[in-house]
């Protein structure tokens, strides 16, 4: 098995990994404090690097660090690694949610994909990435109790009957961004010693 602490003290996102990872592979858990790590890289891997590489001088251990946004292709640059500040920082989630329908009314293209990319870091010479990634379209309205963050505002590929992640909570469980990025990396994992 191979044990990691997770790059954040949120107990709950580490419940949350954990529950992704089969036990016998891959072991997350909470790191015993939050660190604050400026995230000032230009893509997902570089921040998802930065907090793991803090992560690791700080506790001397293996790390695992993701970084995950929302890619909204009508609006270049204004979410991607930027989503959880889009709108400026004393916005709650529902609001973020609802600014982005505001600034894409009227908007045709509404392309958009949630990315995730975990950084396991094993050591300056070791640090390994895997990437998920869900495509689908920012929907017309906010709909949905499940979920969190932009999930009520997008719509995933496939037939889901037009409904957003926050009513698809089964699904998203199995097919999220972060979900298909565990997946490569637990097989990744499972074929080595």
């Amino acid at each position: 098995m191979h044990k990691f602490i997770l790059a954040s003290g949120n107990n709950h996102k580490a419940e949350e990994f954990s529950k992704i990872f089969n036990k016998d592979i891959l072991s997350i858990s909470a790191a015993s404090e939050k660190l604050e790590v400026v995230e000032d890289g230009e893509s997902f891997n570089e921040n998802a690097l930065l907090k793991a590489k803090a992560y690791f001088d700080k506790f001397k251990v293996p790390v695992l660090a993701d970084d995950s946004g929302l890619v909204v292709e009508s609006l270049p640059g204004e979410l991607g690694i930027h989503t959880a500040r889009f709108g400026g920082d004393n916005l709650e989630s529902r609001e973020r949610s609802e600014l982005l329908l505001e600034r894409m009314k009227g908007v045709e293209n509404r392309k958009a994909y949630f990315v995730c990319v975990l950084c396991f870091y094993l050591g300056e010479n070791e640090i390994y990435f895997f990437e998920g990634r869900v495509d689908g379209n920012v929907s017309n309205e906010y709909k949905g109790e499940f979920g969190f963050g932009y999930d009520p505002v997008f719509e995933p590929l496939g037939e889901h009957d037009g409904k957003s992640l926050a009513e698809l909570p089964e699904w998203k469980d199995k097919n999220s961004h972060r979900a298909k990025a565990c997946l490569h990396a637990e097989k990744f994992f499972s074929e080595r010693k």
